[in-house]
């Protein structure tokens, strides 16, 4: 598969526990996707709601077109999803549960040329989660550190 990667949300993989992640066409208006072709866009804050049968993403910043003409776009303009109902309607079920929320992970271009958006499905990490994955990373690393140590010595 050959995708071309436009924005990624690092700050939801660092702070959401993903439990299924969801491919969904995106609406765009012509300057939006060619702000985008140039690889300008942030998915920082964004997120996804279900509003009467429709999935619609908040806060998607994609700059203004330099180069458009009087058609300019509103840089966060709320973006409409393309998924099939029955995808809307489970997804609409597992968010009224607690906690679950729906959260933008990448924006990219398919092999085709046509723009997707990334989903997951997550709940939030609480604090104490986060220190605990950070402290056993420095410790996995601490121990890499070690080893190589042994073996430049002895080796």
């Amino acid at each position: 598969m050959d995708k071309r990667i436009v924005a990624q949300n690092k700050k939801a993989l660092r702070d959401y526990q993903i439990f299924e992640k969801y491919e969904a066409g995106i609406v765009l208006k012509g300057s939006e996707a060619k702000s985008l072709r140039e690889g300008k866009c942030s998915l920082d804050g964004s997120f996804v709601r279900i509003e009467n049968g429709e999935a619609i993403a908040y806060n998607i910043h994609i700059p203004e077109f330099e180069k458009s003409s009087i058609f300019k776009h509103n840089p966060k303009r709320e973006k409409k999803l393309l998924l099939k109902k029955k995808e809307i309607k489970r997804l609409l079920g597992l968010l009224t549960q607690k906690g679950f929320t729906l959260i933008p992970l990448k924006l990219y271009f398919n092999e085709r040329g046509w723009a997707k958006l990334e989903l997951g499905l997550c709940k939030g990490k609480k604090k104490f989660e986060k220190k605990k994955k950070i402290k056993e990373r420095e410790i996995e690393k601490q121990a890499q550190k070690e080893i190589s140590k042994f073996w430049r010595r002895n080796f």
